[in-house]
């Protein structure tokens, strides 16, 4: 990714564009209170010291920062923090149904499901060495963020809060509601299937689970979640398993890329050397 950068209104303004759609409906001012539910993107700026504003636009971020701060240092830290964003399947801004934009009903809803998290579930999971919690709900699907261990928990988790929420249709990890078209596909529903149904149950004794992210030309991505991620054997199961399985399946795939961020894994079964 090249990024080029222009100066703002004034010394302590710099615009980054990152050569791709950034937020369509911008400008968005994201405050650093705010950026942790709001805005992925404006949450990895903000981990940046001397980052003081972020403002999302529909082709670029303008960057404020602190008086103290110097552009010579700050520029090669949001580098990094913008294409770290841009490499995942992370949304710029969550889609994120809260009690002002919910109607009655479904904020009634939400109240249950974070009320059951807090109580059951969270405690239960957080004994195993993972963590979830509340992403977003819409029609029914209730999104979660999954961590760690919780990801083989997930069809307790799900049994549990649809008896008590007849409600809810589907619980999903927040990044299954994110647009990615390849799925989509005739092919990238066969691989899907595949790793459902042929890789994962092989791997959830160990906490795994390896979830196809996307399918762009002749490249398919994929992620591995709860127990493979920041698993040392990570490299060897892509190589040797999942890419020969997806290669062996759709010809047309060249590479297979793993886009997990293994560095954040809390539990791996195997750890990294």
């Amino acid at each position: 990714m090249f990024i080029q950068t222009k100066t703002g209104e004034n010394a302590a303004e710099l615009e980054f564009f990152p050569g791709e759609a950034v937020y369509s409906d911008g400008p968005l001012d994201v405050s650093k209170e705010e950026a942790a539910t709001k805005s992925p993107l404006a949450s990895r700026l903000y981990e940046t010291e001397g980052v003081a504003g972020v403002t999302l636009k529909p082709e670029s971020i303008e960057v404020s920062k602190t008086a103290e701060a110097d552009w010579a240092s700050l520029r090669t830290e949001i580098f990094g923090a913008i294409m770290k964003h841009f490499q995942s399947e992370d949304p710029v801004v969550n889609d994120v149904v809260d009690d002002s934009e919910a109607g009655e009903f479904d904020t009634e809803i939400i109240d249950q499901v974070k009320d059951l998290l807090a109580t059951r579930i969270v405690p239960a999971v957080t004994q195993s060495g993972g963590d979830v919690s509340f992403h977003s709900y819409k029609a029914g699907k209730l999104y979660l963020k999954f961590q760690g261990q919780a990801f083989s928990m997930l069809t307790g988790i799900q049994n549990m809060l649809r008896h008590y929420i007849p409600e809810i249709t589907a619980v999903l990890d927040y990044r299954e509601g994110l647009p990615r078209p390849g799925l989509d596909t005739q092919d990238g529903i066969a691989i899907r299937n595949m790793l459902n149904e042929k890789i994962n149950p092989s791997i959830a004794a160990h906490g795994g689970r390896i979830s196809l992210v996307d399918l762009k030309g002749e490249r398919a991505y994929v992620r591995f979640d709860g127990g493979c991620q920041g698993c040392g054997m990570a490299d060897v199961t892509l190589k040797q398993g999942v890419a020969v399985e997806i290669q062996k399946l759709v010809p047309s795939i060249t590479e297979v890329m793993d886009i997990t961020e293994h560095a954040d894994g809390t539990n791996p079964y195997y750890q990294p050397r």
